[in-house]
C-alpha cells in the first residue's frame, strides 16, 4: 500500500492537463483529493471519474488569482476531511509574446497566476501545515525557469519565481517537517499553448512541441515525490522528452 494512502490533496488547475492527470494518479493510490479550478463542468466530469473508480474527491470552483478564493478551498478540506497533506500549485497560464509586442493584459495575467496563485496556494494551507508540523507543497514550475527562450521572457520571470519563492519556503519551513518540491516539466502536451495570441507564434511553438511527453508523466513524478518516507524531501525534478535538447 501507498503511504498516499489516505493523504489529503488540494490540486489547483486540476481540470486539465497535469492537473487532471495528479488527480487520477492519487486518486488511484488512495489520496482524498479537493479539486480546484476555474471551469466546473470540467471539475464534476473528473470527479465523477474519480468516483466511479473507488476514488474520493471532491471539488471546488477557484480562481488561484484571488487570494480569497484561495484560502476558502483550504477551508473547504479542513472542514470535508480535517487535514491537508498536499498541496499542488498547479495552475498556470502561458500566453507567450516579444517583450516589444508590450502585451501589457498578458503579463499581468501570468503574474497573477503563475507567481502570485503559488504564493496564495502556499499561505492557505501552511498555517494548518504548521500546527501539525508536517505537510508538502509541492509548486509546479517549469524548464522555463530554469532557460530562457525568445519570446517566453516574462512567462521565464514567473517560473524563475516560482523557484525562488519555493526554496525560500524550504529554507524557511524546514524546522517545521514541511517538505518542498519544485516539479519542472519540459514540453509536453498542454492546453497553455491556446494563449499565445500571436498566430505565428503559437504556429511555431506548436510545432516544436509535437516532441511533447503526456502529462501523466509529471503526474507520476509528483506521486514519486509525495510517496517518500516524510523524513525525505525531493526538492527539485525536471521532467522532459528524452529527446528535448534544451
Amino acid at each position: 500500500m501507498s503511504n498516499i494512502q489516505d493523504m489529503v490533496v488540494i490540486i489547483t488547475g486540476a481540470s486539465s492537463g497535469i492537473g487532471e492527470a495528479t488527480a487520477k494518479e492519487l486518486a488511484s493510490k488512495g489520496a482524498k483529493l479537493v479539486l480546484a479550478a476555474r471551469r466546473e463542468d470540467r471539475l464534476k466530469k473528473l470527479q465523477e471519474e474519480i468516483q466511479n473508480n473507488g476514488g474520493q474527491a471532491i471539488y471546488k470552483v477557484t480562481d488561484v488569482a484571488s487570494h480569497e478564493q484561495m484560502e476558502e478551498v483550504a477551508e473547504y478540506a479542513l472542514k470535508e476531511f480535517g487535514k491537508i497533506d498536499v498541496m499542488v500549485n498547479n495552475a498556470g497560464v502561458m500566453p507567450l509574446s516579444p517583450v516589444h509586442q508590450k502585451k501589457i493584459n498578458e503579463w499581468d495575467m501570468m503574474i497573477d497566476v503563475n507567481i502570485k496563485g503559488v504564493l496564495y496556494g502556499i499561505a492557505a494551507v501552511l498555517p494548518s501545515m504548521r500546527e501539525r508540523k508536517e505537510g508538502h507543497i509541492i509548486n509546479v514550475s517549469s524548464i522555463a525557469g530554469h532557460l530562457v527562450f525568445p519570446a517566453g521572457s516574462v512567462y521565464s520571470g514567473t517560473k524563475f519565481a516560482v523557484r525562488a519563492i519555493t526554496e525560500g519556503l524550504r529554507i524557511e519551513e524546514a524546522s517545521n517537517n514541511i517538505r518542498t518540491t519544485i516539479i519542472s516539466p519540459g514540453t509536453i502536451t498542454t492546453e497553455l499553448l491556446e494563449a499565445i495570441s500571436d498566430p505565428e507564434l503559437k504556429s511555431a511553438i506548436v510545432e516544436d512541441s509535437k516532441i511533447g511527453i503526456e502529462p501523466a508523466s509529471i503526474a507520476r513524478a509528483i506521486a514519486f515525490a509525495i510517496e517518500q518516507p516524510l523524513d525525505v524531501a525531493i526538492n527539485e525534478m525536471i521532467v522532459r522528452p528524452t529527446i528535448q535538447e534544451l
